[in-house]
């Protein structure tokens, strides 16, 4: 896989994040009640790539939504550029979040929310007919992610798309459930893709299931669970250790689940 030349800066673009509690008028309420929020005081960013684990409903996504707005990010994804809502439905967790960021800019920024990014492909479509029918020349949108329609793509194809052209050196870039269609294999490139940008100064939040992805090593991994969120180490997560329990004796597993199904 070529590779492009990145040059490096040094520093990360987000340091920490507060709660305020003093903002917080509902805390019995969503997002407020999850335990995620509910224990949340600060939390430090690596400054390479940080990981949000857990299970469904943990809150990852909802936190990393509210990051992504108070960067400026368009909650359903996409640059800075994009403002398009298909359904208005993210929380005001963003109102009760204090960023601590360094006093270097990112060069550029992106969220990548994998359950909306049909909706992403479709706005790019429409900018780019708008943008014709003004006359004003110059390159279409998607041309800045490999100039053919990820529409006309597989999801997975339009992901790579995305991390191989859009994506760049000194840039941030939260991103939540990377891997939802990507294959093991494109998971494993996407790795080294992943290492180039932060080679290249580029700072990355991920929220992930994927035991493959959040083995990179230059990370910090927050594990989101009923008692809030405490960092981890990869080998120590539950993904990590049932992913590694199946794999060495899938047999046995299944054995003990389909005999257990059979039961029920």
């Amino acid at each position: 896989m070529a590779r492009r030349k990145l040059t490096a800066r040094p520093g990360p673009y987000l340091l920490r994040m507060q709660l305020l509690r003093d903002r917080v008028t509902t805390p019995d309420q969503y997002p407020y009640a999850l335990p995620a929020v509910r224990h949340l005081d600060t939390l430090e960013f690596h400054p390479r790539v940080t990981f949000f684990v857990g299970e469904n409903g943990a809150g990852k996504s909802t936190l990393l939504e509210a990051v992504a707005v108070q960067c400026g990010l368009n909650p359903e994804g996409g640059s800075r550029n994009f403002n398009f809502t298909t359904r208005p439905s993210h929380s005001k967790l963003g109102d009760a979040l204090r960023l601590s960021r360094a006093l270097c800019a990112p060069g550029d920024s992106y969220f990548l929310r994998a359950e909306s990014f049909f909706n992403v492909a479709t706005d790019i479509e429409r900018l780019d007919r708008e943008f014709k029918k003004s006359g004003l020349g110059g390159p279409p949108l998607i041309d800045a992610y490999g100039g053919r329609s990820l529409h006309e793509q597989s999801h997975g194809e339009s992901f790579f798309a995305l991390f191989k052209n859009r994506f760049r050196a000194n840039g941030l870039y939260l991103m939540d459930e990377p891997e939802a269609a990507l294959s093991p294999q494109r998971q494993i490139e996407f790795l080294a893709l992943l290492h180039e940008f932060c080679k290249g100064g580029s700072q990355f939040v991920i929220a992930t299931h994927s035991p493959i992805i959040m083995a990179y090593p230059d990370a910090r991994i927050y594990v989101f669970g009923a008692d809030g969120i405490r960092e981890t180490s990869y080998a120590q997560t539950d993904h990590y250790l049932l992913t590694k329990a199946f794999l060495n004796n899938p047999q046995r597993t299944l054995a003990v689940l389909l005999d257990e199904s059979e039961e029920d």
